[in-house]
């Protein structure tokens, strides 16, 4: 059973070893060097920053999502439990706070595309570089028409 509740301030470190976790697994198109400073940059914030959790039957996380106004700017799932519905339950929560959510995704990240595409969203821009300028293109989604 997953449940979804706002982190606390205990929730942190588990935060920010699922990001890493998530990233390793995930982003394998990133350089050592930028995953390097993508680590001290996100170190920096993720173990404080507010997010909503998918937890289990435990109360464990095991996926987070970080929201700003109906952008989402961050959704990231243990690999542990990839492809079990976390990750699309974290979405259906966004999307009953805000419909129109909007995100961006590595375009390299397909298989996240494919993900955010059958959750029912669509493109509606691209970026040639990420949000720190360095040269991985970004997918502007949107959901709903």
């Amino acid at each position: 059973m997953i449940a979804i509740r706002k982190s606390r301030p205990s929730d942190g470190e588990r935060i920010l070893e699922i990001w890493r976790n998530a990233v390793d697994s995930t982003h394998d198109f990133l350089t050592p060097e930028d995953r390097a400073a993508l680590d001290a940059l996100v170190s920096g914030f993720l173990p404080s920053a507010s997010s909503w959790l998918a937890v289990d039957g435990s109360d464990h996380p095991i996926g987070f999502m970080l929201m700003d106004t109906g952008h989402m700017d961050a959704l990231f799932v243990d690999p542990a439990v990839h492809g079990t519905g976390v990750g699309a339950a974290l979405v259906r929560h966004g999307l009953a706070l805000h419909p129109g959510m909007t995100t961006d995704v590595n375009e390299q990240n397909g298989r996240a595309i494919i993900f955010y595409e059958r959750m029912g969203f669509r493109r509606i821009g691209r970026s040639a570089r990420d949000g720190q300028g360095r040269p991985y293109p970004l997918v502007h989604l949107a959901h709903g028409r």
